[in-house]
């Protein structure tokens, strides 16, 4: 994991999954969400989740499509729980991919239940490469899994 973790969820629904790992983890989050109704559930979530803490913390949604997302220099972990077509998924690797360029770190991007076309778009069209494969405790769909891939180290 790199060494100053910004957590984006692309396609974060109503927002539990960052406000789960700041909570676990303390790190900053981004939600970015296109549907404006569960952009709105998101919003509500952290400021119900934020009064139950009785704290301020780097939780933040932006309503906007995955591809129009401008991927910042510090961002560095993407998370995808399958959100959208592989054409959009493409657009966005090949965005964080022009960052990359911008500014050189680690990156990591993590798929829960990864599409087959993501998965060899990641093993063939990209300089990642699987780290890590994490199966699920007592499930019996292969599918139900977490992906962890990496930039290849030259």
């Amino acid at each position: 994991m790199p060494a100053h973790p910004v957590f984006i969820d692309m396609g974060c629904g109503k927002g539990r999954v960052p406000i789960y790992v700041y909570d676990k983890f303390r790190v900053p989050t981004i939600g970015i969400e296109m549907d404006i109704g569960f952009y709105r559930e998101a919003e509500e979530n952290k400021r119900s989740y934020l009064h139950k803490k009785h704290a301020h913390a780097p939780i933040s949604f932006i309503h906007t499509i995955a591809e129009a997302y401008e991927v910042k220099s510090c961002d560095n972990v993407f998370f995808f729980f399958n959100p959208f077509s592989i054409h959009i998924f493409r657009t966005v690797i090949h965005n964080i991919w022009k960052s990359y360029e911008q500014r050189m770190r680690d990156i990591h991007i993590i798929l829960y239940y990864p599409p087959y076309d993501y998965l060899q778009f990641l093993h063939h069209g990209t300089p990642f490469e699987l780290l890590h494969e994490i199966h699920l405790e007592n499930e019996t769909n292969l599918n139900e899994r977490l992906c962890v891939f990496g930039l290849k180290k030259a």
